[in-house]
């Protein structure tokens, strides 16, 4: 029944939309074509912000600098339960969704879908946002050249979300520790 519903919401949507439009005499394709011009033109402006994120992210992983951490910080990991494979889950996160996205595949394709490290990355991945993206990205589109707290925030949020998405990973999938 759900499946079947979840197919004419969308249509259903759409239908009502047009409806109150005409019932209420907007130009619907008019507006249409407006809210589409001004689509391209937001994404025209963001194009330099996210090329820059992205040379920024490649640099970082192609340096070796994410493996360094790992290695650094590996006995200290294990001796908080924390799979040394989801510590560049951990960096990415803040920077970039598609990067995080690769590397939890690779995580999930080394250790297999049911390891402690490939869920310990799938609570993380769900538990944090990408900060810096939608700061230079969002901010940048509307014209914000002073983010003021907003990367702060973003940051605790974002450490917050790390912290907890590795206590509720040791609770949920560690028994020995719970």
């Amino acid at each position: 029944m759900f499946e079947k519903l979840s197919l004419l919401i969308l249509p259903i949507f759409i239908i009502t939309v047009l409806t109150v439009g005409m019932l209420k005499k907007v130009p619907i394709y008019e507006e249409f074509t407006e809210g589409a011009k001004d689509g391209f033109n937001v994404a025209i402006s963001i194009i330099p912000y996210l090329v820059a994120l992205i040379v920024g992210i490649s640099m970082f992983r192609a340096s070796g600098a994410i493996d360094l951490i790992a290695n650094t910080l590996s006995s200290l990991l294990n001796t908080l339960s924390i799979p040394v494979d989801v510590i560049p889950i951990m960096i990415t996160r803040s920077l970039s969704g598609s990067a995080t996205l690769g590397i939890f595949a690779e995580i999930v394709t080394k250790n297999g879908a049911e390891s402690y490290a490939a869920m310990m990355a799938a609570v993380m991945v769900g538990s944090s946002e990408t900060t810096f993206y939608v700061l230079s990205v969002y901010f940048g589109s509307i014209g914000i050249k002073k983010f003021r707290y907003a990367i702060l925030a973003g940051i605790i949020a974002d450490i917050t979300g790390i912290i907890l998405a590795v206590l509720v990973a040791r609770y949920f999938f560690l028994p020995n520790i719970a």
